[in-house]
């Protein structure tokens, strides 16, 4: 780390270009890891232009969908550049009919309880909030993330192109990252602070209260049970863009009904 102080940081620049290679002098080791830099603005300016897109009503339809209504603004929440109740009260104005926003404000609702568990346990975000419902402790898991998974080079479309986007553009759809956390945990068998630990590396609203839990949930150390998804869950969501050209389309790890994988993947539940 740089032995600079946040008060000697220097606050305006020429340009973009400029800013980037000051950052990149002043935090080597960060730019060592990965110099790549996302395209995603900063800025006041540019939260409040992304605010003014958002579609409270077709979020709660498609939200899920990876060409859903998703607003992007997690970044922005994460860095303080937009409030929660700056964001719900802009929904709320924008609709005539309240409910209509209530699953976005619902959405917001999440993220402001992680926080608030964050606030009570502190480090404590790192820990196995309970034991695994998978049939297997936590000693059955491997601590590190594997290298063909951090370099999308596992051979399943899907999961080697969520990986290449993580890292180039530090932003993944929600419902891929459930997909991703899923097949870390359960497929490979890895704990879950592995995976959370590349999310944070990479992820521009990059949060341990909301990445951490949400791996958690996922996991089934904050959840009744375990998450997976199956092919047909994964095209329905994606369109089928990764499945149809995947070479390993009909024989990929998660071909087969949910009893059929929970049985091969949880035998001991």
């Amino acid at each position: 780390m740089s032995d600079v102080t946040t008060r000697d940081m220097r606050r305006t620049f020429d340009s973009r270009t400029d800013l980037i290679t000051y950052l990149k002098q002043q935090f080597p080791q960060a730019a060592d890891r990965d110099d790549h830099i996302p395209e995603t603005r900063g800025g006041r300016s540019a939260a409040e232009k992304a605010l003014q897109t958002i579609k409270p009503k077709r979020y709660a339809r498609t939200r899920n969908y990876l060409d859903g209504a998703v607003t992007r603004l997690s970044p922005y929440i994460r860095h303080g550049v937009l409030s929660l109740g700056e964001i719900r009260d802009h929904a709320l104005a924008m609709v005539d009919n309240p409910s209509t926003a209530a699953k976005f404000i619902n959405e917001l609702g999440w993220r402001d309880y992680y926080q608030r568990v964050y606030e009570q346990i502190g480090d404590g975000i790192w820990q196995d909030h309970e034991n695994y419902k998978t049939g297997f402790s936590a000693n059955s898991y491997a601590s590190t993330l594997p290298g063909d998974i951090r370099a999308g080079e596992t051979g399943l479309a899907c999961i080697d192109a969520w990986s290449a986007e993580l890292r180039a553009t530090g932003y993944l759809h929600n419902h891929a990252r459930m997909y991703v956390a899923a097949y870390v945990v359960h497929w490979r068998r890895v704990r879950w602070q592995a995976g959370a630990r590349w999310f944070l590396e990479h992820l521009l609203d990059g949060d341990p209260a909301s990445n951490n839990l949400s791996w958690q949930w996922v996991a089934s150390t904050f959840s009744h049970k375990p998450y997976i998804f199956n092919r047909q869950n994964l095209e329905k969501y994606t369109g089928g863009v990764y499945c149809k050209g995947c070479p390993l389309y009909g024989r990929c790890d998660f071909e087969g009904s949910y009893e059929h994988l929970s049985a091969t993947l949880f035998p001991n539940a």
